[in-house]
């Protein structure tokens, strides 16, 4: 097997849904990023492939139409992943994959979500699921995940069946909705993250994250699915606009080009299923069997990022390792910078790498839970 390397990445700022980008289609905040990675990290390199995740997008192979779009040859092959909120993360694994077993010297993988350009689907009126709709009429927003379910709001509920069966409370879940914010704001006030930031439109600031969360702000906070729930806008991530990508190369490419100098290497992925009808959970127990196979523990990490599009997945963290809550989404998390799905796999890779740089210890992880009970992590070395 190759080794295979990060070289670097980059990522537009993360935009809250309808907002500064919401005429952008999602393909064109990718090709903002893929023409920036190229500049910055492969002039006059043509990767031997483009990796795309995207879960809400106009469908078709829109990674494809995005590498035209970008001005890349049309011999060099694109495609896009849909694994739901893990796509980025499972684009990465697809690009490890392909390099490691020599298919492959440089590939850009990622993905890229609009939110705001999501397109309204209907069923075909012979497909028993018309009449189930909300309105009856065929017309839907959200896939079905589970066989068990169809509802607009499963994710929703796969979180608030977590809180309840693990008897979460509302102090657990408001410490991290506030430390979230709290850290994301000390990393964009530094101004920590511009360097993997592209601007699009002038635009260069993630709008999501809240100086002044509070513990006051969220006990007004009505619940989402009714009294008796305690999910609620800030315990629940944004939904966003957004393109994160990253160059990977083999260890025969930097031979090539000594002067590129990686940030790290991937030591390893893996892509687990759980419970549908829990698909939080997906986050911690990918992470757990990723790390048993390589005989590693939490406490060698020196930065471990998961995806919080729920605060229940932080307090799960927080319940088993307690003491490494200063080592888990150092930079903040999806509860401040929001969640463009396709998107963030990728985000989540380039905020490891960040955290490894002010972290002791060369081992990082990165997870992320998927609609229908899906995860993907993957375990990354600093160089």
């Amino acid at each position: 097997m190759n080794k295979v390397y990060i070289l670097g990445g980059l990522r537009t700022p993360i935009v809250v849904k309808n907002g500064k980008y919401k005429h952008i289609p999602a393909e064109d905040l990718g090709v903002t990023v893929l023409n920036a990675l190229r500049e910055r990290f492969l002039p006059d390199v043509i990767p031997d492939g483009i990796i795309a995740g995207n879960a809400v997008g106009t469908g078709g192979n829109i990674a494809r139409l995005m590498s035209l779009k970008s001005g890349l040859p049309a011999d060099v092959p694109a495609f896009t992943v849909d694994m739901q909120c893990a796509s980025g993360a499972t684009a990465i694994a697809m690009g490890y994959d392909q390099i490691a077993v020599g298919n492959g010297e440089v590939y850009i993988c990622g993905g890229m979500e609009s939110s705001s350009l999501q397109p309204e689907r209907r069923y075909n009126i012979n497909d028993d699921r018309y009449q189930k709709t909300p309105k009856g009429d065929g017309r839907y927003m959200t896939a079905q995940f589970s066989p068990q379910e169809l509802a607009e709001n499963a994710m929703l509920q796969g979180a608030d069946r977590v809180i309840r069966s693990e008897n979460i409370k509302k102090e657990e879940l408001d410490y991290w909705c506030i430390e979230s914010h709290k850290r994301a704001a000390a990393w964009a006030s530094n101004g920590d993250l511009q360097d993997l930031i592209v601007p699009v439109s002038g635009y260069t600031v993630d709008d999501g994250i809240r100086e002044n969360m509070s513990q006051r702000l969220l006990n007004r906070l009505p619940s989402i699915l009714g009294k008796d729930s305690l999910l609620n806008a800030g315990n629940t991530c944004l939904i966003n606009d957004g393109a994160a990508f990253v160059v990977l190369v083999s260890e025969k490419w930097l031979k090539k080009y000594p002067q590129s100098i990686p940030l790290g290497m991937i030591e390893g992925t893996c892509m687990l299923g759980c419970n549908p009808l829990e698909s939080p959970r997906g986050a911690m127990l990918t992470a757990d069997f990723l790390l048993e196979k390589h005989n590693l523990k939490y406490e060698d990490m020196g930065a471990i990022e998961f995806n919080e599009a729920f605060a229940v997945i932080d307090v799960l963290f927080q319940r088993k390792h307690p003491e490494l809550i200063d080592r888990y989404n150092v930079l903040g998390g999806a509860l401040a910078y929001g969640h463009p799905y396709g998107a963030s796999g990728g985000i989540l890779m380039l905020h490891l790498l960040k955290a490894l740089e002010k972290k002791s210890g060369s081992w990082g992880i990165m997870s992320i839970a998927g609609a229908g009970g899906m995860g993907q992590s993957i375990l990354i070395k600093k160089m």
